[in-house]
């Protein structure tokens, strides 16, 4: 009995990369999958291509259970369709991991508006297009766990990266409520932050990263984060690199306020180690 046995997954942008390596060990672990991938180039131009295709096909030459899915996640339409494909073909879903996007850099005053908002479409607006009626049926039929992916790009911010940051900052703030509003439902949501070698990275990484940053390093973490094994956790964001895994949270200094009183600049200053949290440098992924 595989870790996911009876269990169905749909798993977005699977053609390739992290969410190949997702459907192909949670097909391993026993999971009937709906690969979806709408194709096309990394900055989401070109027309689709049958990449989502050829991974079903591998999955069920190796004997597992898959069907392929083209939608686009960012027309709504076409993402609601990621569920009815999932219970045409298996009667049920447990889990949804949102891993569908696409990039087009460049520094924030170069940025045009079609850029951002085809990332923001295909990125924010495709969890929210694909996940909102999974997390109805969920709903109502006894949870399931749904995997959102963010990036260290929007928790920490990356030059030239303002549309996609923006985008998946959008995804963190949505996974937190999403893990509030369905604890009593039985719907745990992580949110999950990769570094890994991709179509999407291999032209940004140093070369011994990129080799040690391969998709199917981090395949695992994603695999305990959707089965039993994590139980009861939710509402987490870990963050996961080829050489990695590490949670990754919110803090607060300890605070300061002068009584009664409204504070004035001169206090703000002398109060400064009461407000800000020390400077701890920025997080190791490797």
């Amino acid at each position: 009995m595989g870790m996911l046995e009876g269990k169905v997954a749909i798993i977005t942008g699977a053609g390739g990369g992290l969410g190949r390596e997702y459907a192909l060990l949670f097909s391993r672990e026993g999971a009937k999958v709906v690969v979806n991938d709408f194709g096309g180039s990394p900055d989401g131009r070109s027309e689709g291509s049958p990449a989502a295709v050829a991974v079903a096909k591998e999955i069920r030459s190796a004997g597992g259970e898959a069907i392929f899915n083209g939608a686009d996640v960012g027309d709504a339409g076409q993402a609601q369709g990621l569920l009815r494909s999932a219970l045409d073909a298996f009667g049920h879903v447990d889990i949804l991991v949102n891993n569908a996007g696409i990039l087009r850099d460049k520094s924030f005053v170069k940025t045009e508006e079609a850029d951002w908002d085809a990332v923001v479409r295909v990125h924010l607006k495709g969890t929210y297009n694909v996940t909102r009626p999974v997390f109805a049926w969920m709903k109502d039929n006894g949870g399931g766990v749904i995997v959102n992916t963010t990036s260290a790009s929007g928790l920490l911010g990356n030059f030239g990266q303002s549309s996609y940051a923006a985008a998946k900052a959008g995804i963190w703030g949505l996974s937190h409520v999403l893990a509030i509003e369905g604890a009593k439902f039985g719907i745990r949501v992580w949110t999950l932050a990769p570094t890994a070698t991709t179509r999407l990275t291999q032209d940004l990484l140093p070369p011994e990263l990129a080799a040690k940053w391969q998709p199917h390093r981090l395949a695992p973490a994603v695999l305990y984060m959707v089965s039993d094994a994590s139980k009861p956790l939710t509402g987490k964001t870990l963050s996961l690199s080829g050489s990695k895994i590490q949670e990754l949270k919110l803090v607060a200094g300890p605070g300061y306020w002068p009584g009664d009183e409204t504070p004035t600049v001169q206090q703000i200053v002398d109060n400064f180690d009461k407000i800000f949290l020390p400077e701890t440098g920025p997080i190791d992924f490797v």
